[in-house]
């Protein structure tokens, strides 16, 4: 039976052109047959595969997780943008890495996702979903949008603002986490609402359980309208009168993981942080303890 995998890379990026070579070549050498994938592709266009190696930065990867979610497909995200959070690899190791892939020697990692429902005046539905995050932002620059927020059946909170971002634990790194929300460890299985610039006293962001459903509201008297944005890639417009509902998907998406780190290692890494002076625990300190 024919092995097949799935390559994506960013197609601005002059550095991509070598690494894909360097993957088509080990991913010959392995026997698996490619298939890539343009910036238009739908998941229904691609033929069955097993594999998928990913050329870019963050947003390539999202982009890549439209094409595998649903599916047991592991991604292995080669870093060519600057933080790469969800990469796994540097260019320079590409060649070991597709051979270890193809080997089936890598552990797999499931990131939680989000199902994003947009119900308009009218009663319409539309669905999304997002593995970072649903960004809620006013379409006019100039006015705020009006919202309530509620969280499991129940009225939070009212205020005006220029937005709201939804996010899973793997997009706490990302627009969430630029707005003043907190970094939450990816195997916690909830999700994160982070207000941007909101007109109130009570503007926290909140950490919600994997049960919990959160929804806003954009009021009638609402200045502007807004748009909801999934993962930077898919857009659907709100009108006033528009109810969001946000809650942890069943449905994740799965990273090849190599070089199994502790989250710590790859926040300490990605974010350039300081850790000087850490002595870490202490062998007298364990065999005293209990």
């Amino acid at each position: 039976m024919t092995r097949r995998a799935l390559v994506v890379r960013h197609s601005g990026r002059p550095e991509a052109v070598a690494a894909t070579d360097a993957v088509l070549r080990a991913l010959s050498a392995a026997g698996v047959e490619t298939v890539t994938a343009s910036q238009d592709t739908r998941p229904d266009e691609l033929p069955p595969f097993e594999l998928a190696v990913v050329l870019g930065g963050d947003g390539t990867i999202l982009r890549a997780a439209e094409l595998t979610r649903g599916t047991d497909v592991p991604l292995l995200g080669v870093n060519l943008g600057h933080v790469g959070f969800l990469a796994e690899i540097e260019p320079a190791d590409v060649a070991t890495a597709v051979r270890r892939l193809t080997d089936g020697d890598y552990d797999v990692e499931e990131r939680s996702t989000l199902e994003v429902r947009v119900i308009d005046a009218a009663g319409t539905v539309q669905d999304c979903w997002a593995l970072n995050e649903a960004a809620l932002e006013k379409t006019d620059p100039a006015r705020m949008i009006e919202v309530v927020i509620e969280v499991d059946g129940r009225p939070l909170s009212s205020f005006g603002c220029d937005g709201l971002v939804a996010a899973s634990a793997t997009g706490s790194t990302a627009h969430a986490f630029s707005a003043g929300g907190p970094v939450v460890w990816p195997d916690v299985r909830g999700m994160v609402l982070v207000p941007l610039a909101a007109h109130t006293l009570f503007a926290r962001p909140l950490v919600m359980g994997p049960s919990s459903v959160l929804a806003v509201e954009i009021l009638e008297r609402s200045p502007s309208t807004a748009v909801v944005t999934c993962d930077g890639r898919r857009q659907l417009p709100v009108a006033r009168g528009t109810r969001i509902e946000v809650r942890v998907s069943d449905v994740p998406v799965r990273f090849a993981r190599l070089n199994p780190a502790p989250f710590t290692t790859r926040l300490v890494q990605k974010f350039d942080l300081p850790v000087v002076g850490w002595r870490g625990a202490h062998q007298d300190d364990e065999e005293g303890a209990g």
